[in-house]
Order: structure tokens, then C-alpha cells, then sequence
């Protein structure tokens, strides 16, 4: 997968503003991509039964993505989700939960051009095809 993780992370590095710590995109990647979470259509349900189907809607959506705290992610994600990554990257789970929130939206947003996730199993890999106009 170093051609696919290669393109996720020149994908993603446009959304990190520098200021996220080594890992986090990858870690990111990692989770859209992870077939026991279901992909971004996991990520959705997961939004939904916490709740926060509107914000991921947002995000999917056309118009300006909402908000969501780094607490309202932990509480969506679920902590041992939020608690391995930190692990990974010798974080806490409060700080990756606030990077999570910085990017997820921002992710999201450009993965689902036209305000439509991508009918291919919703996974990283299938979006990021799409925006590179590969199949």
C-alpha cells in the first residue's frame, strides 16, 4: 500500500497546516481505511448512533462544515479508538482527540466531493482515486 499511502499523504498534508505531530495524518489514514470500522461509512454510523449525524452530515455536505470539540469526538470515536492512537503516537488522548477534530472535518469534506460519499465502499482509498480521477 506505499503508492496509496504516498497519495494520502500528499491528500492530507494540504489540511494539517503544519501544526499537527508526526503521525497524525497516518493515523488518520489509517482509520478511513480500516475495514473492522467500516471505512468513512463506519465513521458516519459511528457519528450518527453518538448523536452527531448532523455534524458529519456537515462535513458531507455542500455548505460550511460545523464544529465538533475534541471531548464530542473522544464521545463519538469512543476512547479506546481515540486512547490507541494516542498510544501510537505517545500522546494523550485529550491531544489527539483536539488534532482529530482539527481534521476529520476538514478530511471528510474533500473525500466527499458533491456532498456524496463515494459508492465504492467509502473507504480512504476509494475517495482519494476520485480525486486524483483514478478509478
Amino acid at each position: 500500500m506505499g503508492i496509496l499511502d504516498s497519495l494520502a499523504g500528499e491528500v492530507m498534508s494540504q489540511f494539517s497546516g503544519g501544526n499537527h505531530p508526526e503521525g497524525m495524518l497516518e493515523a488518520v489514514s489509517t482509520m478511513l481505511n480500516d475495514p473492522r470500522t467500516g471505512g468513512l461509512q463506519g465513521l458516519v454510523a459511528s457519528f450518527e448512533q453518538g448523536g452527531m449525524g448532523g455534524v458529519i452530515a456537515s462535513w458531507i455536505g455542500t455548505g460550511q462544515n460545523q464544529p465538533i470539540s475534541a471531548d464530542q469526538l473522544q464521545s463519538v470515536l469512543g476512547s479506546e479508538q481515540v486512547q490507541a492512537i494516542a498510544s501510537r503516537l505517545g500522546l494523550n488522548s485529550q491531544e489527539v482527540s483536539g488534532h482529530l477534530a482539527q481534521l476529520l472535518p476538514q478530511i471528510v469534506d474533500k473525500l466527499t466531493p458533491g456532498g456524496t460519499i463515494p459508492d465504492s465502499g467509502g473507504g480512504l482509498g476509494a475517495a482519494l482515486g476520485g480525486l486524483f480521477g483514478r478509478s
